[in-house]
């Protein structure tokens, strides 16, 4: 135990801020489209639905390739797939950049996706195994929050800097931070000291991954995290369109800093997962898709500080739900939780890019309020399947 990181050293402190900016860095670069949807509409002469593709098409490429790159860091190695990563995804950003046409600019981010998938598949198994259990908690939780605070930080800065100049330099910024970070984590982040290299075997891995699949609680699981983050992406893609247009006609910077609403999920997604410990996962589930009904409805409003409130309960309530569902799959997988935590992250961000796009075409034909009728549907059927798991989980427990 002697070799193992320990809190308050040096090594730990290190760690701690190299997987934190990598965290930072590939979420800032995920979301790095979302504020400027509307500008690549107008400069592209594309549809909304077109324009959110930026960032539903990299998420899918994303889904999928994490079921991949974790299984090949088993054989090659954690840091030299996540420094591989952060530096490609940089290089990625610069090429976004110049993309003479959209059709371009949609490769590069997808193959963009596919390289973002070497930090967050690995990152976890990374601190699970050089961290020591005493100190896993808090290496943890930082390394979550730059997660947040990444994907905030991007909306800001593109935001921001693509009204002051225009949005390729926006990207060249964002590209340029993450190249310096990725330079940072190479020289400080301590090298494996009990990674062991394994063959590859995708055989077994399929194997487990159809059990999970077969389990109809993990399964309704899988769909809520879908569904949540659907909901929570297509909110906050076109939130955009209708701020800037009138009779709000608010600046491209003003809408930037509206995600600075995220920080109430900061707050949220550790109270309720406490909440949760005292009255059950599924009371307080159902209280976060509650708020997240009553938020969207309020985001109706016309008053733009009602409207406003309405998002920040909505994001409050998504971010404690999400917090509770994918805590939930950990306890209830009996077998390879890890494995399934993947296939719950497959699901949560295929739903992004489901929900993202499928909103575009309802604010396309229906503007404002065939957005939030297509997010207040994925939380219904989310509400039903809180119930049926809790309806699996009860009859468990009275078999057993």
């Amino acid at each position: 135990m002697d070799d193992y990181i320990k809190k308050g050293t040096m090594n730990f402190r290190k760690a701690n801020l190299a997987l934190f900016a990598g965290a930072f860095s590939t979420f800032a670069n995920l979301y790095m489209t979302q504020p400027v949807l509307p500008t690549l509409s107008k400069f592209f002469n594309i549809s909304p639905a077109t324009a959110s593709l930026s960032l539903s098409l990299t998420t899918a490429a994303l889904a999928f390739s994490m079921l991949i790159v974790g299984s090949l860091s088993e054989a090659w190695g954690r840091k030299p797939i996540m420094t591989f990563s952060m530096v490609a995804v940089a290089i990625l950003t610069f090429l976004i950049a110049f993309s003479p046409n959209y059709h371009m600019l949609l490769t590069l981010r997808v193959i963009q996706g596919i390289v973002f998938a070497g930090l967050p598949a690995i990152a976890m198994a990374y601190l699970g195994e050089e961290i020591e259990p005493a100190s896993l908690g808090a290496a943890m939780g930082l390394y979550i929050s730059g997660n947040s605070i990444g994907g905030l930080a991007g909306r800001i800065i593109m935001g921001t800097v693509s009204d002051l100049f225009n949005w390729r330099i926006g990207m060249l910024t964002i590209g340029t931070i993450s190249l310096l970070v990725a330079i940072a984590f190479y020289f400080l982040l301590p090298a494996s000291k009990h990674f062991n290299a394994e063959r590859l075997a995708f055989k077994p891995l399929f194997k487990s991954m159809v059990m999970h699949l077969k389990d109809p609680a993990l399964l309704s699981l899988f769909g809520i995290g879908f569904l949540l983050m659907g909901s929570f992406v297509t909110m906050y893609n076109y939130i955009g369109f209708q701020l800037l247009n009138p009779p709000y006609s608010l600046s491209q910077t003003v809408v930037g800093w509206i995600f600075l609403i995220y920080l109430v999920g900061t707050f949220s997604s550790a109270w309720m997962g406490g909440l949760a410990d005292q009255h059950g996962r599924f009371k307080i589930l159902l209280t976060g898709i509650g708020l997240m009904l009553v938020g969207a409805v309020l985001a109706l409003a016309g008053n733009l500080i009602l409207k406003i409130f309405g998002i920040a309960i909505f994001t409050f309530g998504f971010f404690g739900g999400h917090s509770i569902a994918s805590g939930w799959v950990g306890q209830r997988a009996s077998h390879d939780k890890a494995q399934a935590s993947s296939l719950y992250l497959f699901f949560y961000y295929v739903g992004s890019s489901v929900g993202g796009t499928s909103g575009g075409i309802f604010w396309t034909k229906y503007g404002w309020n065939g957005v939030i009728s297509i997010i207040l549907l994925f939380l219904v059927v989310a509400s039903i399947l809180t119930y049926t798991i809790n309806k699996i989980t009860i009859k468990k427990t009275r078999l057993g």
